[in-house]
């Protein structure tokens, strides 16, 4: 298991202070702050390694971590990064240190807003514990009747979304507010206009964009690792890359804590018991005439799956063990059997034939008492 930031190695020697913006393989871009009193630095950025004694006790560096720098070189804009500062937050998926809120991106119209997998997206952001703020874009290829309808289903559900459309300027300046001075995660699947908004918000960004595919009507991946970008306003924007798919992957008692409709109804009456998981057991307060609860009970039975497929996994005797894919997603295969593979140890084998040879000896001195005695039996 890797150490935590607290268990970074302290300085002996001043350093600089600095927010790592990108990672790519072992190189970290790092934006140096200064204070009033400071003369600004010679450069704003520097391209960072990481100390060997960082790797050493398993630190990792992340996108939104604040770290320092040691040994600048201002002429090769380089430098070392030699301490990770301790994390207010930290998300796995994608890997943000010190995020805020997340900003979830889904488009209205081109691709159509798909209700279940909103709810995937909705429930994987609630379980970061971060502020969550929904988006829509393309307001203006459906009508204001489509977007009223929107909302009030949305509010149902527990969240105010917030209309923009990149394309036609509308909704950006009621935005940014939402944005000032906070690592805001953007997020969402592909082709709903993540790049071509955070381009707008931010010129200097210039982030590719590809267009939805007529074939199957969803966004290509356009973005392909996490990086942080300066909003004017004051802020940092963390672009992550985009998927289809999230996959829940939490205990099947914390998937409830996810729908703020269930937790509305928790508020006013508590379940007889405390394990419960709201799908008809006796004294169960939540109700079961809301519009998601069959998506509840569908990610309910998606997380128990993954929750017993890990028991299994765990148990040394099971046919097949649990493994994570490059996409995230849970797998089975077939456990080998070790035992049968096992090399026999030179000790074991050594064993076996002092007890061979035991044995043998034994028999040996049985054959020859048996041929005395048959020898005595023709002698009387």
């Amino acid at each position: 298991m890797a150490s935590s930031a607290a268990d970074s190695p302290k300085l002996t020697s001043p350093a600089l202070l600095g927010t790592v913006v990108a990672v790519q393989a072992n190189y970290y871009l790092v934006q140096l702050q200064t204070t009033t009193e400071q003369a600004p630095y010679p450069v704003g950025e520097l391209l960072c390694t990481r100390r060997a004694r960082l790797k050493k006790v398993g630190q990792q560096v992340m996108v939104g971590d604040r770290v320092a720098v040691e040994e600048p070189d201002w002429a090769g804009q380089r430098g070392a990064i030699a301490a990770v500062h301790p994390r207010s937050t930290q998300l796995d998926r994608p890997p943000v240190a010190n995020a805020n809120q997340i900003l979830l991106v889904f488009a209205i119209a081109e691709p159509g807003l798909d209700c279940h997998q909103l709810t995937r997206f909705l429930v994987k952001a609630e379980l970061t514990g971060l502020t969550i703020c929904l988006c829509l874009n393309k307001c203006d290829l459906v009508t204001a009747t489509a977007q009223t309808e929107w909302q009030q289903r949305l509010i149902q559900w527990g969240y105010q979304p917030q209309f923009i459309s990149v394309q036609a300027n509308l909704g950006l300046e009621a935005l940014k507010p939402r944005l000032q001075d906070r690592i805001t995660v953007v997020s969402g699947p592909s082709g709903v206009g993540k790049s071509s908004l955070i381009n707008t918000l931010i010129p200097a960004a210039q982030l590719r964009v590809n267009a939805v595919s007529g074939k199957l009507g969803r966004g290509r991946h356009t973005t392909r690792h996490v990086e942080l970008f300066d909003l004017p306003q004051g802020g940092l924007l963390a672009d992550t890359p985009g998927f289809n798919q999230p996959d829940i992957g939490c205990a099947p008692t914390t998937l409830a804590t996810c729908f703020p409709e269930i937790r509305a109804q928790l508020a006013e009456h508590r379940c007889q018991f405390a394990d419960c998981l709201h799908r008809g057991e006796p004294g169960c307060a939540v109700a079961q005439d809301w519009e998601r609860y069959t998506d509840y009970r569908q990610l309910l039975e998606e997380c128990e799956t993954q929750a017993q497929a890990a028991h299994d996994s765990a148990t040394p005797d099971a046919a097949f063990k649990l493994k994570i894919a490059d996409d995230g997603q849970v797998q089975q295969e077939p456990r080998l059997q070790a035992k049968k593979y096992r090399r026999v140890s030179r000790r074991s084998r050594k064993q076996s034939l002092e007890d061979l040879r035991y044995e043998l000896d034994g028999n040996l001195d049985q054959l020859d008492a048996w041929e005395d005695m048959d020898a005595f039996s023709e002698y009387e």
